[in-house]
């Protein structure tokens, strides 16, 4: 919602910056989300001065041109070629001076620069309405009637202001602050400065002669309906004035008429609406509901069906509107209308609600009925708008004012207690200091006692019916910062945030994992009691059982992710997807001595091929090291290089490897048997890899450490050891760190043997060795003397014999 800090100033008086007062209002609840300074005028007429005509001559090579000399206050007169044919000496105009921008009506913005118009210097141009955006007319320049100096800023001469607007997330509580008057009512209560409703004292009927006559029908849905005649009007373009209001604010100007009905219903949150009295057939307002199926034509040209529960605005025959929400076709303002009937009206929000929800229809008017509006404002609302509609199309107020409103909607009433207020609050407030608040907000204190009072709340706050909601009212106004927190507060008192969210970092593996092309999916957490039962690696007995079984497959919460994405692949490859890549994040269960408890996981599951099927891929299968490949990506992420490894071959797994950090394991990977995948019915090879989730997220947020980008190359070199095969190269990794700390920058197997050429029991690895020093380029003598120190080592540690 937009509010134009101009016109909010017209309604309260506003001595605040505009930062100040935004602050202000965000801390009552009308949360401020901008604040935009802009000219009324495009541009704001900067680098346009009043100027005066010396001498005007026919240009010596255009017949239809002009060579003028103009005062625009400077020490001399400016030369300005000007094609115009109402220019003449003796004339104050509007000079637009060389750097001026000009933002022309329907034309591209210009640049005013020095030139040469047909061999004649032209410092300036002399301007027409249309060229400052101050109206349509181009048949000939301005002439102003003014005795001010000359290079005075045409902006003050025409009043260009600049506006401040304000952008206010209303929330849907706050229905009796959509509009200029309800933002002004809040300014009110904080600095105790009295609203200057525009005065309808100058209201009067001049003659009976158009009386319409209101029944409703629907008294639930239209508690109240008010409205009046103006007949003679002209239906035009609004004054500036109006226009540049409804413009701050967003709107498009339309006619003086419909205009108005916009102001209104901005300025004091009451719609209106206008209808040609012309068509009102019978001189009749009837507010009832149209047969279900009734066609009805709205203002957009687009023809609906009603449904029996819409209100409709009817004449005597058919209708004219939907009730709070759109206008009809036929009866709306147009260039011919002369007389016209306003509504002002309340309507029941529920009503209007629903009616704007069946048709898709969301209207400022529909946006106010449907939160709640003023009952009681209605009256005045028409006689500011019967007022309005004469200063800007005139015409004769040609009825009294029709008020149909037979059960008047009562103030709440709600019981306060002086108890509750201190204990919702917090802290304790001067009896005296809560009335007053309560008293600037309209809010009425009766019966008060020395225990609490009742409070008499105007209906137009539809959100205010609970000592809870007066409560609110109090503390807001008081203000949230001023209420201190006590001494006794706990550390615990304020909510612990995570400094890495765990669903931003969930969403950055999400992306690792999708980019190494696996697709994530989402398994049912309740799953059979037979697959804990038949793996070694989990316990029937810890199985979560639901008391009330959907079935026997769906009767325990899931000790491990392993089957459920396993069901996943079976599904898949009986479609004939036989390559998959899986992951999914989800929780595990189980109850242990009598205790149920959780923990997150994040598991992976790939089988099949590694790539489709095509002339340059091959037909490889995925393998472990693949599986490792993508694990070691997920550490990689909070900065965990595996180093504390275990292979083993047991449980679920033909062969697996487990990675521990801290001596907490926090991921297991490696090759499902034959056992447990056909539990699902998959026949394929499976590797399966299961992260503790949780465990690695306690790991997120550690400081990351950087060190220099190298100056001096790296050198490899190569080493092909005959060892036992119980080494694992995770041994190997450790003694080469172990021996050499300096310049071992990295150690890999790029190849592996086993057969008779190095023995039984024996296998050869080909080990590649990265060497760097930080401070100089390495030398053979250096490479070489570390590579003997390594050789040394791996013969003394692990008996292994080096091949040449």
């Amino acid at each position: 919602m937009k509010i134009s800090l101009n016109w909010l100033k017209d309604l309260v008086d506003i001595q605040e910056t505009n930062e100040e007062i935004a602050d202000q209002l965000t801390d009552t609840g009308l949360e401020v989300e901008g604040v935009e300074e802009t000219d009324s005028v495009p541009g704001g007429l900067r680098g346009v001065v009043i100027g005066e005509v010396l001498t005007c001559k026919s240009h010596p090579n255009a017949d239809r041109l002009r060579v003028t000399t103009v005062d625009v206050g400077d020490s001399e007169p400016k030369q300005i070629v000007c094609g115009a044919p109402n220019v003449a000496a003796g004339q104050k105009v509007a000079v637009a001076t060389v750097g001026a921008m000009l933002y022309p009506a329907g034309s591209e913005p210009f640049k005013i620069k020095k030139s040469k118009i047909r061999g004649e210097v032209s410092e300036g141009m002399i301007c027409a309405e249309d060229e400052l955006n101050l109206g349509t007319d181009h048949d000939g320049i301005m002439v102003l009637e003014t005795d001010m100096p000359n290079g005075t800023p045409a902006a003050t001469y025409f009043n260009i202001e600049k506006t401040t607007v304000i952008e206010i997330g209303l929330t849907p509580n706050r229905a009796d602050a959509a509009s200029h008057l309800g933002v002004a009512r809040d300014i009110k209560a904080l600095h105790h400065r009295d609203i200057k409703q525009p005065s309808v004292e100058a209201f009067k009927v001049e003659n009976t002669d158009y009386p319409i006559e209101v029944v409703i029908d629907n008294k639930d849905a239209c508690p109240r309906y008010t409205g009046i005649t103006v007949s003679n009007v002209e239906v035009k373009e609004s004054p500036e004035w109006l226009q540049e209001r409804l413009r701050s604010i967003g709107l498009a100007p339309l006619n003086n008429i419909v205009d108005v009905t916009n102001y209104i219903l901005h300025e004091l949150g009451q719609p209106l609406h206008a209808f040609d009295a012309d068509q009102i057939k019978g001189k009749k307002i009837v507010v009832r509901n149209m047969p279900e199926g009734t066609k009805f034509t709205t203002l957009d040209s687009v023809e609906r069906t009603l449904s029996g529960e819409d209100l409709i605005i009817s004449n005597a025959e058919e209708g004219m509107a939907i009730a709070g929400v759109f206008g009809g076709l036929g009866s709306g303002i147009k260039n011919t209308t002369r007389n016209i009937f306003i509504e002002s009206a309340y309507f029941s929000p529920d009503h209007i609600r629903r009616t704007a929800m069946r048709h898709g229809l969301k209207t400022d008017a529909s946006f106010r009925y449907e939160r709640g509006t003023d009952p009681n404002i209605t009256v005045y609302a028409l006689k500011r708008a019967a007022l309005l509609v004469k200063e800007v199309a005139g015409g004769t107020i040609s009825s009294e004012i029709v008020d149909v409103y037979p059960d008047p909607i009562q103030d709440f009433r709600v019981p306060v207690t002086y108890k509750n207020v201190h204990r919702l609050i917090g802290q304790q407030l001067p009896n005296e200091k809560i009335k007053s608040i309560l008293e600037w907000l309209d809010i009425k204190v009766e019966e008060e006692t020395e225990t609490g009072f009742t409070a008499i709340v105007p209906p137009y706050r539809v959100d205010v019916t609970r000592e809870a909601d007066i409560v609110e009212e109090i503390i807001r106004i008081y203000g949230f910062n001023n209420i201190a927190l006590p001494e006794t507060v706990g550390s615990n008192f304020l909510s612990d945030f995570e400094t890495f969210p765990s669903h931003k970092v969930k969403q950055q593996i999400r992306e690792i994992l999708s980019g190494s092309g696996l697709n994530e999916i989402i398994n049912n957490s309740l799953t059979k009691p037979a697959y804990a039962d038949n793996n070694p690696q989990l316990n029937g007995d810890e199985s979560v059982a639901m008391l009330n079984k959907l079935s026997e497959d769906l009767g325990v919460l899931r000790q491990s992710m392993v089957y459920g994405g396993l069901e996943s692949l079976a599904r898949n490859i009986n479609h004939r997807q036989r390559n998959l890549a899986m992951f999914e994040f989800g929780k595990v269960y189980r109850k242990t001595e009598g205790k149920y408890k959780e923990k997150e996981q994040l598991a992976i599951w790939l089988t099949g091929k590694k790539a489709p099927e095509n002339w340059l891929s091959g037909n490889e299968e995925v393998t472990f090291h693949d599986l490792s490949g993508i694990v070691n990506k997920v550490l990689g992420r909070f900065g965990i290089q595996p180093a504390d490894s275990e292979a083993f071959h047991e449980g679920q797994f033909d062969y697996a490897l487990k990675h521990s950090l801290n001596g907490k394991e926090i991921v297991t990977l490696g090759k499902l048997n034959k056992k447990t995948t056909k539990q699902a019915e998959v026949s394929q090879t499976v590797f399966y890899a299961e992260f503790d989730w949780g465990y690695l997220m306690k790991q997120t947020g550690k400081p990351l450490k950087y060190k220099e980008v190298a100056r001096f190359p790296e050198v490899r070199r190569d080493l092909s050891l005959v060892i036992d095969k119980s080494v694992s190269f995770d041994r190997i990794r450790k003694i080469a760190e172990q021996y050499e700390r300096k310049l071992l920058r990295k150690i890999s197997v790029f190849d592996v043997y086993e057969g008779d050429k190095v023995g039984e029991n024996k296998k050869a690895y080909a080990l590649s060795f990265i060497l760097q020093d930080n401070e100089k380029t390495l030398n053979d003598k250096a490479i070489d003397k570390t590579m003997s120190k390594l050789m040394k080592a791996f013969e003394k540690e692990i008996d292994a014999h080096i091949r040449k």
